[in-house]
């Protein structure tokens, strides 16, 4: 396992909380938890403000045409922004046991949400929950097994199979996914004990990059579990990644001193980026 190199250049710093990068249209889109907005970030560090989500931004996603959906977290709606425009595309509080979060939007316009699956901050006990997937007509419906804490997701190339991280199962899972959409066969990708996987980034060589708060790091991990590169960050905690930039060569890292209500009245999450050998592949 690779752990020397270069260390990370900061892009941005001075953020709440920074969450769900996308990589679309040669820039990188991002969420920031405590100040509401969906922001862009080019290649010269500047910014720009996209959309506004009161009840918290959190997973980010493309239609095919284009229009972005974003995740509203503490009323448990996905949102559609067109041409600046924003409605509902689906109201998934029927659905989520504990506000929303992390998603990923296919080739077809399927997004794939998670939700906390329980009261996090304020104390309730932890208990596992399903994925949402929201079809391109808004329709919502329960997939896959039991998860617990599901995070971040990436869709294989092919449109197959989905690999989700659950946070406190400390495991990354895999689906296959059939033509209609459903979620099936329901196993380990990896089990990482010691790791609490967040956001994820999938290359072309089938490794799953991983976001980890708790070890402060990222992890470049294999089917099977098996670790081929880590980057340290501490003291600072990774909590979300994308593959993007030139050939989609660059991995994006999101990272912060710590998570949490806490955080809203701070500005040390940042934006750091380091270049690597595998580009991203599928979905993000």
């Amino acid at each position: 396992m690779t752990r020397n190199g270069p260390a990370p250049r900061v892009l941005l710093d001075g953020l709440s909380f920074p969450e769900g990068p996308r990589w679309h249209d040669g820039l990188l889109w991002f969420s920031d938890f405590y100040t509401h907005r969906v922001q862009t970030l080019d290649v010269e560090g500047n910014t720009q403000t996209r959309a506004l989500v009161p009840q918290r931004p959190s997973g980010l996603g493309f239609m095919p045409d284009g229009k972005m959906l974003v995740v509203s977290m503490l009323d448990r709606h996905v949102l559609a922004v067109d041409n600046g425009v924003t409605t509902v595309h689906a109201d998934l509080a029927q659905f989520a046991g504990g506000p929303c979060n992390d998603m990923v939007v296919d080739a077809q316009g399927r997004a794939y949400v998670g939700n906390f699956g329980y009261n996090k901050n304020e104390g309730e006990a932890p208990r596992a929950t399903r994925l949402v997937r929201v079809d391109p007509d808004g329709a919502a419906t329960q997939v896959g097994d039991d998860v617990m804490f599901p995070n971040g997701m990436v869709i294989s190339p092919d449109g197959k199979r989905l690999i989700v991280g659950e946070t406190f199962a400390q495991r990354l899972s895999m689906f296959d996914i059939d033509a209609g959409g459903g979620l099936s066969n329901h196993r380990r990708f990896a089990q990482l004990d010691g790791c609490n996987p967040d956001g994820i980034a999938l290359d072309a060589e089938g490794a799953v990059w991983v976001a980890d708060p708790v070890g402060l790091r990222v992890l470049r991990v294999f089917e099977g579990g098996r670790v081929d590169r880590e980057i340290p960050l501490g003291p600072r905690g990774a909590y979300a990644c994308a593959l993007g930039g030139p050939g989609r060569r660059t991995l994006f890292i999101l990272t912060n001193t710590s998570s949490g209500p806490a955080m809203a009245g701070k500005r040390d999450g940042r934006i750091e980026a380091i270049e690597v050998d595998v580009p991203g592949a599928g979905w993000p």
